[in-house]
């Protein structure tokens, strides 16, 4: 018997509504087009001679391969009976054999049977909703579970029935629990379940290719990706386009459509509610109704949410921080964002610690950026992050800051040559990265060539959306000793993709991965930082980690390189400071508070399918909040919410206040910003600030006076 890991697949498949009716009696079976069999070997071949892991194609990469293909075809093991996977185990030690003759007749036949079952059981959820003597029993003590890892494959129809009996509860639960009323809440779930039967009949044998071909191709790395023509055109115009409409990276995770990163400086980014790991439920547009989009296919989602720059589209959203009920909705202005748009900017906190204030500088990088077009044309006011960063150090300087905090939060990195630019920024003479390619060569070409810039107390932020050349950057801080690093683990995607053509469609593939100058990979473990806070996003949902199939950290020779301090000695003590305002800094205590409710909540195994548990799980969850808001509200001495109707009506302002604002200009930032609150919006921020602060004070040969009444309290927390 096979284990078959959960897995997050997302394959692009262009989808045509045509409002008609299917049966899945007057299905026709898909089966491979001439000229697939010799594309199949064609790209396994590519990906042996140019991947950079060497993969043996025998019997433990064919069951492998079968496990990611049933994973990819049914991944929330919503349609598959033991038998088929039973079935479809002959084919655990052949499917290496049959790709090396390119046959790729499983894949058609394994596609077949799951159309086959889902149609039969969409058809047989939308009999259920349109029976009107059929009462939907809310009173229930039945739970559901929904982790497809604490599930086992149905072992009869009547099972998967019993299990989608309560799956069509939960989701009436949901609505109803949302303001619908049981009429609306059916004739919505009917256009859902019909929306999924279409999609499953327009799939064709192109698209039942790629799926086919990537889950293999996932098995070399998470990176490597094979794009149909079709597919390719339609990747390339959703990864522009959804630029100019609301600026967020979406994924598939089951049913739902799910926010996998925020573009810096794009309309979402300053709309301020989305936030990774969002679920996204409905998109409408302006004044119009919003359309329910569970279950629908990534660029069918995309296709709704991006639209012409100045106008308005409405998301619908479960908020990854939440009781898992309760939707959202806001509207967010559409625009265009390139990430060159979004220059890094610069900031002044003011600190007092007892009797000493400290003035520290935040720049803030959104991404390693460079306008190449403008560079070739020898522009002199080109843009790039270096050349920005640069001028605002400058600008900084003339502010007579005591030191400086780089933010490379959710910079998702960029240009290499950015990231290596901007290191010399920051030390003298010598290399920041190496990069080893599939032939085990090492190289060192990436190195800093001047003198310093910036020489003073630095501190690098960064947290779980940091990744590539922001980690590239972070370690050489590190690995120098020339600034502590804090915040989050990073993401840990330190390799290189390559793009290249097929004879029909593309191949990008994994050629190279990173290394620190230390010698360690930024691949996998991403940049462990020297003092730790609380993550905002689960660690065990986000980053390079979380997939099977990516390249291990390991470690090269170390390069020739001089550390310019040694910062060690201070870690220790500013991690006691840190502590030390874990417990008495309100806002600070109040995230984590936050955080540590969502990750209790996120640990419920089973859902309740009656509707008053339903409820009162919600309003359990809005009284954690309300308590905590109001803890944080008296420790700072403010007169706390008198009720909680009190306090969800002004969250709902705070959220429809935001909702309807346009993107910022750049004068208004400026202003907003030094009106800003920065221990209450960003707490994270102002506490690396404030261990900057304490560095400074430390180096200067003294102790944080406070900690000296702390000492107890802190020795007793660690």
């Amino acid at each position: 018997m096979f284990t078959f890991q959960y897995r997050k697949i997302n394959a692009l498949c262009l989808t045509v509504f045509v409002w008609a009716s299917f049966s899945v009696n007057a299905l026709s079976p898909l089966n491979p087009e001439d000229g697939q069999a010799q594309l199949y070997t064609e790209i396994l071949e590519s990906l042996n001679k140019r991947h950079y892991r060497t993969q043996l194609i025998d019997d433990d990469l064919s069951q492998r391969y079968l496990a990611e293909y049933i994973d990819s075809m049914d991944r929330g093991k919503s349609y598959y009976l033991q038998s088929d996977i039973d079935e479809f185990s002959k084919w655990s030690t052949q499917l290496d054999d049959l790709a090396k003759r390119g046959q790729i007749d499983p894949a058609f036949i394994m596609f077949n049977r799951l159309r086959e079952r889902a149609v039969t059981q969409l058809e047989k959820n939308i009999a259920l909703l349109n029976d009107e003597k059929y009462d939907f029993d809310y009173k229930t003590e039945a739970t559901i579970v929904y982790d497809s890892d604490e599930r086992q494959w149905f072992k009869t129809i009547e099972e998967a029935e019993r299990h989608w009996e309560k799956r069509v509860l939960d989701s009436m639960l949901s609505l109803l629990l949302n303001g619908k009323d049981e009429a609306d809440a059916r004739e919505l779930l009917v256009k859902r379940y019909k929306t999924q039967i279409r999609q499953y009949n327009q799939r064709d044998s192109a698209d039942i290719f790629q799926v086919y071909v990537n889950a293999l191709s996932t098995l070399y790395d998470p990176h490597t990706v094979y794009f149909s023509p079709r597919n390719n055109e339609n990747f390339k115009i959703n990864m522009s386009l959804s630029l100019e409409g609301i600026g967020a990276e979406l994924s598939t995770e089951e049913d739902y459509t799910k926010v996998i990163r925020i573009i810096p400086g794009g309309p979402a980014d300053q709309q301020g509610m989305l936030k990774p790991e969002d679920k996204i439920v409905g998109v409408g547009q302006a004044e119009e109704p919003i359309v329910d989009v569970i279950g629908w296919r990534i660029d069918d989602v995309v296709a709704l949410i991006r639209g012409a720059k100045n106008t308005a589209v409405k998301l619908e959203y479960i908020p990854s921080k939440g009781d898992g009920n309760n939707t959202k909705t806001i509207t967010i202005i559409r625009d265009k964002v390139a990430l060159e748009d979004k220059s890094a900017q610069s900031k002044i906190l003011d600190f007092a610690v007892d009797d000493q204030s400290y003035k520290m500088g935040v720049i803030e990088i959104p991404a390693f950026y460079m306008d190449f077009e403008a560079y070739r044309a020898r522009d002199p006011q080109y843009k790039s992050t270096t050349r920005d960063v640069y001028n605002l150090l400058a600008e900084l300087e003339k502010e007579n800051v005591d030191g400086i905090v780089l933010d490379l939060r959710n910079n998702g990195g960029g240009s290499l040559y950015e990231a290596t630019s901007l290191t010399d920024l920051f030390i003298d003479y010598g290399p920041v990265v190496q990069i080893r390619d599939a032939d085990q060569k090492v190289y060192r070409n990436h190195r800093a060539s001047r003198k310093a810039a910036y020489r003073g107390p630095l501190i690098v932020l960064i947290n779980r959306l940091s990744a590539s050349a922001s980690e590239i950057f972070a370690g050489a801080m590190q690995d120098y000793g020339r600034a502590l690093v804090v915040g989050t683990q990073s993401f840990g995607k330190g390799t290189v993709q390559d793009v290249m053509p097929l004879s029909s469609g593309q191949l990008k593939l994994t050629i190279s991965k990173f290394y620190r100058v230390s010698g360690d990979s930024t691949q996998h473990r991403g940049v462990v930082p020297d003092i730790e806070f609380p993550s905002l996003h689960d660690l065990s949902e986000i980053g390079e980690a979380m997939n099977d199939s990516a390249l291990p950290w390991d470690q090269i020779r170390r390069a020739p390189y001089r550390s310019q301090q040694n910062l060690e000695p201070l870690i220790d003590t500013l991690t006691q400071g840190h502590v030390a305002r874990r417990l008495e800094d309100a806002d600070l205590a109040s995230l984590i508070d936050k955080i540590a409710l969502s990750d209790s909540w996120d640990q419920e195994e089973a859902l309740s399918l009656n509707i008053d548990k339903r409820k009162a799980r919600s309003e359990k969850w809005d009284k954690a909040l309300f308590g905590i808001e109001n803890k944080r509200l008296i420790a700072k001495s403010e007169p706390p919410f008198a009720t909680l109707e009190a306090w969800r009506e002004s969250d709902d302002e705070e959220t429809d206040d935001t909702s309807q604002s346009l993107p910022a200009s750049g004068d208004g930032k400026e202003d907003e910003d030094k009106d800003e609150n920065i221990a209450e919006t960003d707490p994270i921020l102002f506490e690396a600030g404030k261990i900057l602060s304490d560095q400074i004070l430390l180096q200067s040969g003294k102790r944080p006076p406070y900690l000296v009444h702390l000492d107890e309290k802190i020795e007793s927390v660690l």
